[in-house]
């Protein structure tokens, strides 16, 4: 399957979005993210989806003594060479629905928003899981479950002209072809017992959650993402 973000006009839109240009300080989770992450000093890091790279620089920057980005978008890996200076950083082009290195190759591993393009996340928590050395942690961002459910990933209208989420189908897992930058994008829908119960299944322990909301200031300025989670970052941790 072709990914979405190899499409000329499609990255292109991408590389516009504040996230983009501005890397980790315009991204709304990072804050709760940054403090689920572990030490980084001294440790083999993976990143599955890294797009530009962001967190594979920050790893590298924060003591990590090497880090792989993979991803599936030759484009998202040619821009992330060309902003990567540290010898520390490899990048390389792969599917993280299959990619898999021996037991034991990694201290950390971290995505942010990819495994909701994943439809067997069970399969792909258990390759994690055994990539990771003893002690070993995974910290992942995937679309929250509420937000993905229904399928259109849009506001809808009542009767009385309030916005609302809508939450339907959420049960019913599996494909979803939403809209995003004018490209149909496939995803995959996972309740959160599914994104749950496939990191405890692998044997890890789960230690940490969080529902990202915003800044106060995103809150005082009733922010969409403030009202509806959009995403769910998760740690687990390997005995």
């Amino acid at each position: 399957m072709t990914n979405s973000y190899d499409d000329p006009n499609f990255f292109d839109a991408y590389a516009k979005m504040p996230r983009s240009r501005d890397g980790l300080k315009s991204a709304g989770e990072w804050p709760d993210f940054q403090r689920l992450l572990p030490p980084l000093t001294g440790q083999r890091v993976l990143d599955l989806g890294c797009g530009y790279g962001w967190h594979c620089r920050y790893a590298a920057a924060h003591g990590a003594a090497s880090v792989l980005g993979i991803d599936s978008s030759q484009r998202m890996l040619a821009a992330a060479k060309a902003r990567t200076a540290s010898a520390k950083i490899t990048y390389e082009l792969a599917d993280l629905a299959t990619f898999e290195r021996p037991a034991g190759s990694f201290d950390v591993v971290l995505s942010s928003l990819a495994f909701h393009y994943v439809q067997d996340l069970t399969g792909l928590m258990a390759r994690v899981t055994t990539m990771l050395s003893p002690g070993g942690t995974v910290l992942f961002t995937i679309e929250h479950p509420l937000f993905t459910a229904e399928g259109h990933e849009q506001w809808v209208a009542t009767a009385d002209g309030r916005k609302v989420w809508p939450v339907d189908r959420y049960f019913d897992e599996g494909l979803r072809k939403t809209t995003f930058l004018g490209q149909q994008v496939p995803k995959y829908h996972h309740t959160l017992a599914t994104i749950m119960n496939s990191l405890l299944a692998s044997g890890l322990t789960l230690t940490g959650i969080s529902e990202p909301r915003g800044s106060e200031a995103d809150i005082a300025e009733n922010q969409p993402w403030t009202r509806a989670p959009m995403m769910l970052i998760v740690r687990g941790q390997k005995a």
